[in-house]
């Protein structure tokens, strides 16, 4: 006789990207033969490179989601991942106090795969009061090399459970499931080393020109934001910093160089006067223009 499939009920944010998130859970359970019920719980608009802004759903439409699903299915097995807002959390746990869930499963999430904070102390504190107490698992993962991989985690224990596995069984297989995951993953990336050289190179065009990151950001058709988070992540730096720092890489070869005066060497590298010039030299060098080529 075929075994008949449970229904598991996810709590949790929204992941554009998949690698977390509802997306994520509903790929992982689907995968491993379950079927994922889902209540967002916040919007996210994020990258492969981080979270660019939070829009946290009401709790009263968290609630009326949860709610639709419990009097429908009453699924045994509930895996909760981001909750932000107090009034959230106090839906949630009403909800798993009234419908008593045979197993919940939390997959703590304070800080994003990229550090980014995910919530306030006081909200950490509050899960740890109101929630932690009617979890059957907490999970807290080394999430920051492999995105959403201790998501994938979670919902494996989540599907094993439903199966009728044991606490222990259910983790030993999702360990299982997980470290093949790790071998097969290729870790989505993004566009971003493409764009970040791309960046570059529209910067040894332009630099004379325009030394705006929206100028840049455009040129590459992507946000200034999203530009400014491929650059951090693989070069370190803000968009801004790195402009300026190779403007002032060719005022130092020009300097030393070749036998233009400061004036010449201020009009050719775009500034509108040698004050301007020198002023944005000292500020970089600590030294004016004359002093560095003294020097």
């Amino acid at each position: 006789m075929k075994k008949r499939t449970q229904p598991i009920l996810t709590i949790t944010g929204s992941d554009p990207t998949s690698g977390s998130g509802i997306q994520a859970d509903i790929k992982t359970m689907t995968a491993l033969g379950g079927y994922a019920m889902t209540v967002i719980t916040s919007i996210t608009a994020q990258t492969t490179y981080g979270i660019q802004q939070f829009h946290d759903i009401p709790a009263s439409v968290v609630k009326e989601q949860i709610e639709a699903v419990m009097n429908d299915f009453q699924p045994r097995i509930v895996k909760i991942g981001m909750v932000r807002t107090i009034e959230t959390l106090e839906v949630i746990v009403s909800a798993l106090r009234k419908y008593r869930p045979e197993h919940v499963i939390y997959d703590a999430v304070p800080v994003s795969s990229q550090g980014e904070q995910m919530m306030s102390e006081s909200m950490a504190e509050a899960i740890r009061r109101e929630l932690l107490p009617l979890c059957t698992l907490v999970l807290r993962l080394d999430d920051r090399d492999m995105h959403g991989m201790a998501n994938r985690y979670a919902s494996a224990v989540a599907v094993y459970l439903s199966e009728g596995m044991t606490v222990e069984q259910a983790q030993q297989r999702a360990r299982k499931y997980i470290s093949t995951q790790i071998v097969r993953t290729s870790n989505l990336e993004g566009r971003g080393a493409e764009l970040y050289n791309s960046f570059l190179d529209h910067l040894s065009e332009h630099y004379t020109q325009n030394r705006d990151v929206h100028f840049y950001a455009d040129l590459l058709n992507v946000s200034s934001r999203y530009l400014a988070q491929v650059t951090r992540r693989i070069g370190g730096k803000a968009p801004k910093a790195i402009i300026d720092e190779y403007l002032v890489e060719q005022a130092e070869r020009q300097l030393l160089c070749t036998d233009k005066t400061v004036q010449q060497t201020a009009y050719e590298l775009g500034f509108s006067s040698q004050a301007h010039f020198t002023k944005f030299f000292k500020k970089m060098k600590g030294e004016s223009p004359k002093e560095f080529r003294k020097g």
